[in-house]
């Protein structure tokens, strides 16, 4: 099941740097993974189009968490596409409620209120998941040879896509944003993130798409760790 890959970087507000979507065209499917703030919903749409995908051929919406920076213009690709959009059961509820803190411990009420400030997101980007994704759930009925993986650690629900290419779309598991791919700052558990990352070494990945930064080669990350 050959496909091609269509990496969409959007930039986020205030310098934060750019948040990764990855398109992927099966020769029966339009995939994305990841969505983008929903205040950069023009550029995605744009980027869409310029692949070929236009309104209406989105297949499947796969959230790799429920961070707003990911799921930001999901609701608005199911409405405009008639896509699916499918995320694990842990994070859902960060969607439906529009509360990324749901099921994660709580920071302080100011990083609550400033999260929700930069990312805007707003009640018609409430949306409730067609499908709840579970480890080792085939993509195979899309077209695609992959499968999900879960690797929380960043939120409970973190889960990525793993390919037959050994490819592996990872959400905000590792980030790839400074000199060299590193473990995520942002962790709501560190021991099931240290388990995540343990897990990776015997999954056979080649190379790693983060939801920030560079695509990199999984050793190169390992060996430096």
């Amino acid at each position: 099941m050959p496909y091609e890959l269509y990496p969409i970087s959007l930039r986020l507000p205030l310098g934060l740097g750019r948040v990764n979507c990855y398109l992927i065209r099966t020769a029966s499917t339009w995939i994305l993974i990841d969505t983008g703030l929903s205040t950069r919903q023009a550029a995605l749409d744009r980027a869409l189009a310029q692949t070929g995908c236009a309104p209406g051929d989105l297949d499947l919406i796969i959230l790799t968490h429920g961070d707003f920076d990911h799921t930001g213009n999901a609701a608005h690709l199911a409405r405009t596409h008639d896509a699916r959009v499918a995320m694990h059961r842990d994070d859902d509820a960060m969607l439906i409620q529009g509360d990324m803190f749901h099921n994660r411990r709580r920071p302080a009420a100011f990083i609550v209120w400033l999260a929700n400030t930069i990312f805007r997101f707003r009640a018609d980007d409430h949306y409730e998941p067609d499908m709840l994704l579970a480890d080792g759930d085939s993509l195979a009925p899309y077209g695609l040879d992959a499968r999900i993986v879960s690797i929380p650690g960043h939120s409970k629900g973190s889960i990525g896509v793993l390919t037959g290419k050994d490819e592996l779309f990872i959400g905000d598991l590792l980030v790839n944003s400074g000199h060299a791919p590193a473990m995520n700052d942002i962790c709501d558990d560190p021991e099931a993130m240290a388990a995540s990352i343990e897990r990776l070494a015997t999954l056979g990945v080649d190379t790693v798409y983060p939801g920030h930064g560079a695509p990199f080669e999984l050793h190169a990350f390992l060996k430096g760790s």
